[in-house]
């Protein structure tokens, strides 16, 4: 089913019929529920991997439109309908393994903890993968006998609708809901009664309200919210080397990824050589694979990081200035300092601002410092750097010698004001359901046997 809440229109836009419509969707999601969860795993799993063969079929289509819509490169865009529909196999396949435990708490008793849907899940999807990343979220909660309200984001509003109507046209009537709006209408949804879970990946603001509205109305919350990502240069790599890795981290998707490099602290003994190095990577970037941000919100919003850290003294080295369009070339800004907007704030463009530092320690100290606590990333060659930044970093990803990357099924936890709970992975099934524990002991039967 899809309800789309036109807030744009006099009528619908109006706060009562918004939380009116939906109320509804809830409402039919609800009463879908109780069948659902009652369903067999195993049949779950095989309408779920159905319906990935259905998103298969229509991947070209999905790409074209999530580049149309947001600018992705094409072959990113279509790179992301794969990896949505290898996380609905993998959870279709995984659901039905999901299993409790069991502990013995003696000869004759045991305890049993057992998994059970938690019920209407609202997922809230980004516009900067938005197959990718509403795969998992529904794949997890559909084979966990969930029901979903999805919606996707207003900038992608096309490839969100067309990936949910291919999912839920695979699955019984209310299973999967699609809602159509802007934010409004995501927090209308989270503030209706009966919704269990708050699923949510994108900006750090909506996470924040989300998690006050669970406040209040005591929902599950699985929230991936912004993240200031750094990465940290050793004085042991090849500059060249790690230029092309800060670059990729940087500018690949113009910055719009949620696990994007955003702030660089670099060794002083390859400082020189690793910046300039970067300056050549961050101008073949603009002339080739670089694509143009989203909108022009994004743009301005990108330039008003750069500006402002020149204002506060750093020297751009190469691009810096708007270009046609939603268009921002890739940016190099030296001497930057602790307190540059820049450098405490997501950018969320193609911006890779550099601070000098003296030794390792220094770096990781930077690189732990402010309130997110998403990723980081480490070019080393030296292991004891290695741990060391593992076991330090206060982040729910710390990635080695390399900014992307991962395991296929891997999880990640955000910590600090970047969120909460496990959005990947097997993890993800735990977040889906709720447990029910159960004693069990041996009733003394009529004489005292047992």
């Amino acid at each position: 089913m899809t309800v789309t809440i036109d807030t744009a229109t006099p009528a619908a836009g109006t706060t009562g019929a918004t939380a009116d419509l939906a109320a509804d969707a809830v409402s039919r999601a609800r009463a879908a529920f109780p069948a659902w969860a009652a369903t067999a795993p195993a049949e779950r799993g095989a309408l779920l991997r159905a319906a990935a063969h259905r998103v298969a079929a229509r991947e070209q289509e999905l790409a074209d439109l999530n580049t149309e819509e947001t600018g992705k490169p094409a072959g990113d865009a279509l790179g992301g309908v794969r990896a949505g529909v290898d996380t609905l196999l993998q959870y279709a396949e995984l659901g039905p393994l999901h299993r409790g435990k069991s502990l013995r708490g003696g000869a004759l008793n045991v305890d049993l903890a057992l998994p059970h849907p938690r019920g209407v899940v609202l997922a809230l999807t980004p516009w900067n993968d938005p197959v990718a990343v509403a795969a998992g979220m529904l794949g997890a909660a559909i084979v966990s006998g969930d029901v979903v309200v999805h919606k996707s984001s207003e900038r992608s509003p096309g490839t969100g609708a067309l990936f949910t109507r291919l999912l839920a046209d695979a699955l019984p009537e209310g299973v999967l809901t699609l809602v159509e709006g802007d934010g409004a209408v995501g927090d209308a949804l989270a503030r209706t009664d009966g919704v269990d879970v708050l699923a949510h990946v994108g900006s750090t603001a909506t996470g924040r309200a989300l998690a006050r509205i669970a406040a209040v109305t005591g929902a599950h919350t699985i929230l991936e919210n912004g993240g200031n990502d750094a990465l940290v240069v050793d004085r042991d790599v090849d500059p060249v080397w790690a230029a092309e890795q800060a670059a990729l981290g940087a500018f690949a998707n113009a910055g719009q990824i949620c696990t994007s490099v955003e702030r660089i602290y670099v060794h002083r003994d390859i400082a020189e050589a690793f910046t300039a190095a970067l300056v050549v990577e961050a101008e073949r970037w603009r002339d080739g694979p670089l694509p143009r941000l989203v909108d022009a919100r994004m743009r301005d919003a990108v330039h008003e990081h750069v500006t402002s850290a020149v204002r506060d003294g750093a020297r751009v080295l190469t691009g810096g200035e708007p270009g046609d369009g939603t268009f921002y070339p890739a940016t190099v800004l030296a001497d930057c300092t602790d307190e540059m907007l820049v450098m405490t704030e997501e950018t969320f463009g193609p911006v890779a601002p550099v601070l000098v530092v003296d030794d390792f320690d220094e770096a990781l100290t930077r690189a732990a410092a402010g309130p997110y606590g998403l990723a980081a990333t480490v070019l080393t060659a030296d292991m004891e750097h290695a741990h060391r930044a593992a076991a330090t970093l206060p982040v729910g990803t710390v990635k080695i010698n390399g900014v992307f990357g991962g395991a296929p099924g891997g999880s990640a936890q955000p910590r600090g004001t970047s969120g909460s709970g496990f959005g990947y992975g097997p993890e993800l099934l735990d977040e889906m359901t709720t447990t029910t524990v159960v004693h069990f002991g041996l009733p003394v039967l009529p004489g005292g046997a047992r």
